[in-house]
């Protein structure tokens, strides 16, 4: 049994529509443990409590893959826990904020304070659309290729939410089931 840890962002309330709300729910029907809390204060995060929750659900399971998903402001979450970061067997960042967007939102400006885009040895595979209104300049600019991270563009994924058709999202529950496949767009009707 694997177990997944899913981190949502900034005022996400775990709506149904969102592809982390249906990732879930299909890897829970499969038989994997699934965490995916309700961080604190989504609408004006504080970076403390969101370590405090990050170390209380990141907990690695005594048997089994540990794999984690984040999403949008739960990837500079991931980015500044250093030592608090859970020990993963597989993670995954999907469309980070830019550092200057998150600055120049004061309720989450502190999550870009002190972020070090220089960490050697960061194993991870970055899934970004490009259109994202939230990283104009592309996610691979600010975070792939500094830290060396594993790349899959989705074209014309914009932030990879509901708004930009991503509620259910197949290939990313294909990724969790194989690490080898690549993340793919959704097909369009």
């Amino acid at each position: 049994m694997t177990t997944y840890l899913i981190l949502h962002g900034f005022q996400n309330h775990r709506p149904p529509a969102h592809w982390q709300h249906w990732l879930a729910g299909r890897l829970r029907e499969r038989g994997h443990e699934v965490r995916y809390p309700q961080l604190p204060s989504p609408d004006a995060p504080v970076l403390g409590e969101w370590l405090d929750a990050l170390e209380e659900h990141g907990r690695r399971p005594a048997e089994g893959e540990f794999v984690v998903l984040a999403h949008s402001l739960s990837v500079l979450l991931w980015l500044r826990a250093g030592d608090r970061r859970p020990d993963a067997d597989r993670v995954l960042l999907v469309s980070p904020p830019s550092p200057q967007v998150t600055a120049s939102i004061p309720e989450i400006a502190a999550f870009a304070d002190g972020l070090d885009l220089t960490e050697a040895g960061l194993k991870a595979r970055l899934v970004y659309g490009d259109g994202d209104p939230y990283c104009p300049e592309g996610a691979d600019l600010h975070y792939g290729i500094p830290l060396g991270l594993d790349l899959d563009l989705v074209p014309a994924g914009e932030h990879l939410n509901p708004d930009s058709g991503y509620g259910e999202w197949p290939s990313l529950l294909e990724w969790c089931e194989d690490p080898a496949v690549r993340v793919r767009a959704n097909t369009k009707p």
